[in-house]
């Protein structure tokens, strides 16, 4: 079973910046899609980026020239910058690693952006 475990999660100003990572247990697959989702109190989970192993990332629009998604294959890390925080970017955010035959997620972290 693969593993992801995430980090970096906490509570900054609006303005401010946050780095989150998020451990794979595994090496990657050419087949693998790296995501970042996230889940405010009583709202629906939504895509906040996402990337294939040598593809473009594509960003949700409520982020977008804000957060940027990476990923250190040496470290089987996936990483999300964070910047510009505001208010609404406050909720749990998970990772994801999914194919056509697997879906991955992690145990999330917290992000709480105080105004």
């Amino acid at each position: 079973q693969v593993q992801l475990v995430e980090s970096g999660g906490g509570l900054v100003q609006a303005g401010g910046s946050l780095r989150l990572s998020c451990a794979v247990s595994r090496s990657t697959f050419s087949t693998d899609v790296f995501g970042w989702y996230r889940q405010a109190p009583g709202k629906q989970r939504e895509l906040v980026a996402h990337m294939r192993s040598g593809g473009s990332p594509d960003y949700g629009d409520s982020v977008k020239g804000r957060f940027t998604i990476s990923r250190d294959s040496a470290k089987n890390t996936v990483y999300l910058q964070m910047n510009s925080l505001k208010p609404e970017d406050t909720a749990v955010y998970y990772c994801r690693v999914w194919a056509l035959t697997y879906d991955y997620w992690g145990q999330g972290t917290q992000v709480t952006v105080s105004s």
